[in-house]
């Protein structure tokens, strides 16, 4: 297959073999190869900046649901990728971030956002109307600590409770 991809490849132009044998040959761009990979680049580039606002606005809609349910004030647990999209979709909605927080010592004390990231057992301090889990990941153990750690009416939130559904 990948001699197929490489014979291809030379046929359009887009390489150039230099060697004789399997065990010395090399392959370098030409101009047109570095040209067509500049446009397959900026077409994957504008792909994902395509979905990035598809799940931003899918995300917003969730937060408004959770608006909807009465909650004005959330607490983000998880500071990764996902809770980058989720803080990027609150603005579009009335509701307010209080503070991230995230179990990864490593990444408390920095900044989120021009947020402190705080310890999860400083939850207990905390007053939300929720705290949303930004991560996909361990969501079930997610869950089950913040559950010890705010008080009962406090509403722990998951994402993925709510499917997102992107359009092609």
């Amino acid at each position: 297959m990948v001699n197929n991809y490489i014979k291809r490849l030379h046929e359009e132009r887009l390489i150039r073999v230099e060697g004789t044998t399997n065990r010395n040959q090399t392959y370098h761009l030409t101009d047109a190869g570095h040209k067509s990979l500049r446009e397959a680049f900026l077409a994957y580039s504008a792909e994902i900046v395509r979905l990035y606002g598809a799940v931003k606005t899918e995300i917003s809609e969730i937060l408004m649901g959770f608006f909807m349910e009465g909650v004005r004030s959330v607490v983000l647990f998880g500071v990764a990728e996902t809770a980058e999209v989720v803080y990027a979709a609150i603005k579009q909605t009335p509701l307010v971030v209080d503070a991230v927080v995230d179990s990864d010592e490593k990444k408390q004390g920095k900044l989120f956002n021009g947020l402190v990231i705080q310890a999860p057992d400083t939850l207990q301090w905390m007053h939300p109307d929720a705290v949303v889990i930004t991560s996909f990941g361990k969501q079930e153990e997610i869950y089950t600590s913040v559950k010890t750690l705010v008080p009962s009416k406090v509403k722990i939130k998951r994402l993925s409770e709510h499917p997102v559904v992107l359009e092609a």
